[in-house]
């Protein structure tokens, strides 16, 4: 049995959002095609996530330095012991659905908050003597992403900083990284093939994830 974090980056409901509809049919898809595998849903928008502000940065100094975890201040230990929450929970998982749309040509920023607590030298990556080196070997993601107009190719290719940052974050951590783009859909009379097509390819892509 393996565990999948299926973890969205919007804050409307599937009916109003063309990642969350694909990101929704490929899990229904993956649930059938993998009965016992466990999914476990965050809604990044409904989690709390710290960021790394200067309580973080001063807690983990002082656990670097010996303290212990009641030696922190009543906020610090309560940011430090969520985000190493999160971190085990992302850890101890086997794969991983990112589901987002493009923002301003990248993910919204509570995804990047959650990429920022999982960022851990020691636990998700390494540094060694020949550079980085991934801690997750053997993981996969597929991320999904939404956007107006088309990035995953053409003339708007080079400013695509939503996959682009996510399969660069993730591979860092020795993750197998895919994508789905649902592009495109800004041209209003072409959004409703562009998100059927988008459904189908998530569909056959949950059989072998």
């Amino acid at each position: 049995m393996a565990t999948v974090l299926y973890i969205t980056a919007h804050p409307l409901n599937p009916e109003e959002s063309y990642s969350l509809t694909v990101g929704k049919q490929f899990i229904g898809a993956y649930r059938e095609a993998n009965p016992t595998d466990e999914v476990v849903h965050l809604d990044l928008y409904k989690e709390n996530i710290p960021q790394i502000d200067a309580d973080v940065l001063r807690g983990w100094g002082k656990l670097r330095a010996g303290s212990s975890l009641d030696q922190l201040s009543e906020a610090e230990k309560s940011k430090v012991a969520r985000l190493e929450e999160i971190l085990n929970q992302f850890m101890a998982a086997d794969k991983y659905v990112f589901v987002s749309p493009m923002w301003n040509f990248t993910v919204p920023p509570v995804l990047k908050a959650y990429t920022d607590a999982t960022s851990i030298p020691g636990k998700t990556f390494k540094y060694t003597e020949k550079g980085p080196v991934g801690l997750l070997p053997g993981k996969k993601a597929l991320h999904i992403q939404a956007s107006g107009s088309v990035y995953s190719e053409g003339p708007l290719a080079s400013i695509e900083m939503g996959f682009s940052y996510m399969k660069t974050i993730l591979q860092f951590y020795g993750i197998e990284t895919e994508a789905i783009f649902v592009e495109g859909t800004a041209v209003s009379e072409q959004a409703p093939f562009i998100k059927e097509k988008a459904i189908a390819q998530a569909k056959e892509a949950a059989k072998r994830f």
